[in-house]
């Protein structure tokens, strides 16, 4: 199963005349990171960034200048993303900025069946919140020291780590040998054989005689039709 965390910054919060500046992306096969990455900050062709914008990202007009368009990375993205499940918090801004930079393209839209929003996870299995970015990771022990700013890579790195956190993943990774993981990723937990030996000489019982006279004594008093000379015929004989 492949997914892909990933995330956006914008110029300002209104889809239909805001643009993205960046994008980046984390893969994950089976729940585990490949190393794969997609990241790049992009020109926002003249459209201002917001002050309120600029001082979450930290991202200015200088910072774009000769840096490629959507339009430039927008066939990478798709190659990059095609066939996986996509994931992001509050999913449902960082969408409605994709497809309106792929309508200004003629592409489609991304199928929002194809989207976890990991926003609506945490609200189901925290209700109580809070459930941004940073008090999930509080919440799970995930170092986010490094996000003085908001950055499409490095969120979107965190949140797979939370991600994994919020459906359980990690608990499969216990019972995963790293050793034994082909190149380029580790192997998926229904691929791993588990076999079980046969002890050469059986273990000797801890059951005493008495107490064997005395269940036998019970069993005795159950009467011909008892279940348990189903399970145990050799119980009948014994009594």
């Amino acid at each position: 199963m492949r997914e892909i965390i990933f995330d956006t910054e914008t110029t300002g919060l209104d889809f239909r005349d805001d643009r993205v500046i960046e994008l980046g992306c984390i893969e994950l096969v089976n729940r585990f990171p490949t190393g794969r990455t997609f990241h790049h900050y992009i020109n926002p062709q003249g459209r201002p960034i917001h002050a309120e914008a600029q001082a979450v990202h930290g991202i200015s007009a200088a910072d774009l200048m000769g840096k490629p368009t959507f339009s430039d990375i927008a066939e990478e993205f798709l190659a990059f993303i095609d066939g996986a499940k996509l994931v992001a918090h509050n999913a449902t801004f960082d969408i409605a900025f994709l497809n309106v930079e792929f309508g200004r393209l003629g592409h489609p839209v991304v199928d929002p069946g194809l989207v976890v929003d990991t926003l609506a996870l945490a609200r189901r299995k925290h209700p109580m919140g809070p459930n941004s970015l940073d008090a999930l990771c509080r919440r799970y022990g995930i170092d986010n020291a490094r996000r003085t700013k908001h950055g499409a890579l490095l969120d979107s790195e965190l949140l797979a780590e939370v991600y994994i956190e919020l459906i359980g993943g990690k608990q499969a990774a216990l019972i995963l040998d790293s050793a034994t993981a082909p190149a380029g990723g580790r192997r998926n937990v229904d691929d791993i054989d588990i076999s079980i030996g046969v002890r050469p000489i059986a273990l000797p019982s801890r059951l005493t005689d008495a107490e064997r006279t005395a269940h036998a004594s019970m069993v005795g008093t159950l009467g011909e039709k008892a279940l348990w000379l189903r399970v145990a015929p050799e119980a009948s004989s014994a009594a």
